[in-house]
């Protein structure tokens, strides 16, 4: 096993020859082309640490027989803990009282938040993460509103009310996502169901980046339609996160002017970042490799 610090992509795609197999991350670029080429070099699997798998053009994949399997799930609490986290720092701005007292400032000044509960939360995509997640605003006495295609019966049972897409945006007092990124949801959040939520809405993104349309975004928060926007993805982030750009002059303008919000708290796709889902990532997909050498039923197979 070999690892290489570069992303796979159409300049690095040739780092690959003389291997069977390789594994990937979310912010690989697995494009036709370059699943063209892995055949060539002699690739048969492509193993992605992640539960998504809309980086990876997967009808070139099936044309060159190249196998995906992929970690379906891996601690979902991590990354609903972490959606939990942005939620409640930017509502009682924890980061910056902290950065205030650290320099002798104890003031309150412009640190009010509100009660989370009582509150009504709208849950986008109820998967084991969004089931997670619902059980912690359920622990803090909110009203949890969820959309999905299909009803969970064990949440709706557990107090968690199911309505449709139009309800959750004009009804939620804060809204986190928590679905796959395809071509139905891509973009879901954009100028028209911005405009249906309540005016001063929290929005949190632990998601996929894809899911939010970034101007849309961007014009909400000018207008205080979005009162609060916490992300931990970015549609454009494979040019950003997990890099240290401390020293360069960022071209992204959209992320720049993102940062520029004082209620817009961003971190870089670190929600899966704990010490049991990176155990978990790293034993299913190991798993996943041997099933592959030994010719065994591959349950995480995607195509």
């Amino acid at each position: 096993m070999i690892y290489f610090e570069a992303p796979l992509n159409e300049q690095t795609v040739n780092l690959t020859k003389g291997f069977n197999a390789i594994c990937v991350f979310v912010n690989d670029k697995l494009t036709a082309p370059v699943i063209k080429e892995l055949a060539q070099n002699g690739i048969g699997l492509i193993a992605l640490r992640c539960a998504g798998f809309n980086n990876v053009a997967l009808e070139a994949a099936k044309a060159n027989g190249i196998t995906v399997v992929r970690v379906p799930a891996y601690s979902p609490h991590a990354v609903a803990e972490h959606a939990v986290a942005l939620m409640l720092t930017l509502n009682r701005k924890t980061h910056k009282a902290y950065n205030r007292v650290k320099e002798g400032n104890f003031s309150l000044d412009r640190l009010i938040g509100f009660d989370l509960y009582s509150k009504t939360v709208g849950v986008i995509g109820t998967g084991k993460i969004g089931q997670a997640f619902c059980d912690i605003m359920l622990g803090f006495k909110c009203k949890v509103l969820a959309f999905d295609v299909v009803a969970n019966k064990q949440m709706e049972e557990k107090g968690v009310e199911y309505v449709s897409l139009i309800e959750l945006l004009q009804q939620s007092d804060v809204i986190s996502l928590h679905c796959p990124l395809n071509e139905q949801t891509k973009h879901m959040i954009n100028a028209g169901t911005i405009a249906l939520m309540k005016k001063g809405v929290m929005l949190i993104n632990t998601s996929r980046g894809g899911l939010m349309d970034a101007s849309a975004a961007i014009d909400a928060l000018k207008t205080a339609h979005i009162g609060y926007l916490g992300l931990d993805v970015y549609e454009q982030e494979e040019t950003l996160f997990f890099n240290d750009l401390s020293e360069n002059i960022i071209q992204d303008e959209l992320i720049v002017r993102l940062l520029s919000f004082p209620n817009v708290l961003i971190t870089a796709h670190q929600g899966f970042f704990t010490e049991e889902a990176m155990t978990q990532i790293a034993q299913i997909t190991l798993g996943n490799v041997s099933d592959f050498e030994h010719k065994k039923v591959l349950n995480n197979k995607v195509i």
